[in-house]
């Protein structure tokens, strides 16, 4: 069971660290609009403001099973089928996107407003406080969003067994639950209690040194 084990990981690491980096790609600029068009900030626009909010929280609420088979039409046409390890990849940059959306928004707001005052006083223009105060300022806090999406995706990812797509949530369905296997089931439980634990603590040491410094 090695290879099976070791061929289970790395698909599963795949799911989630290309997904987290999808879901940071398109989480951050979206995590931006958010905080940046409510009332009294630089872009304000409250129309704007509650059409991605509503966006986002109607992604948000679906439960991931029921996003995973709802969105296999534009899965199949993007990937050519649902099956595999780069189909599952779909709906997990879709959940990931604006969960990763809304911890760029709370670190955002947490940026004191007088540096962003301070900012203006001087002439900058907004695209030079997002880049030099804003997102430097919240780097911390986005760090620990990133954090937490990647555990979450760990959790995700688990569900890719239930399509076929593989992953140790695939081994701990096909070789586990459906041969009554227990060892293999604690097996991966115990492999992905690791990757979070490993996940948890590397991005708390990165968002520490941000923060120190």
């Amino acid at each position: 069971m090695l290879h099976e084990i070791l061929k289970a990981f790395l698909e599963t690491c795949v799911m989630v660290f290309v997904s987290g980096a999808f879901a940071f790609i398109g989480g951050l600029p979206l995590g931006v609009a958010l905080a940046l068009t409510k009332q009294g900030q630089l872009w304000e626009n409250k129309i704007l403001h509650n059409a991605l909010g509503a966006v986002v929280n109607a992604t948000r609420s679906i439960p991931f099973i029921i996003l995973l088979i709802a969105i296999i039409p534009l899965t199949r046409f993007l990937t050519g089928n649902v099956i595999q390890v780069k189909a599952f990849l779909v709906p997990l940059t879709i959940a990931a996107i604006p969960f990763f959306a809304r911890t760029v928004e709370i670190a955002l707001n947490e940026v004191p407003r007088g540096l962003v005052e301070a900012a203006k006083a001087m002439g900058a223009t907004p695209a030079q406080i997002i880049r030099k105060v804003l997102i430097p300022e919240a780097m911390s806090g986005i760090v620990s969003g990133l954090t937490l999406t990647l555990v979450s995706l760990v959790g995700f990812s688990a569900m890719a067994g239930f399509n076929g797509s593989g992953g140790l949530g695939g081994l701990a369905i096909h070789y586990g639950y459906y041969r009554y296997n227990t060892e293999v089931v604690l097996i991966t439980v115990a492999i992905m209690i690791i990757m979070v634990q490993s996940i948890q603590s590397f991005g708390d040491y990165v968002a520490h040194k941000i923060f120190s410094h």
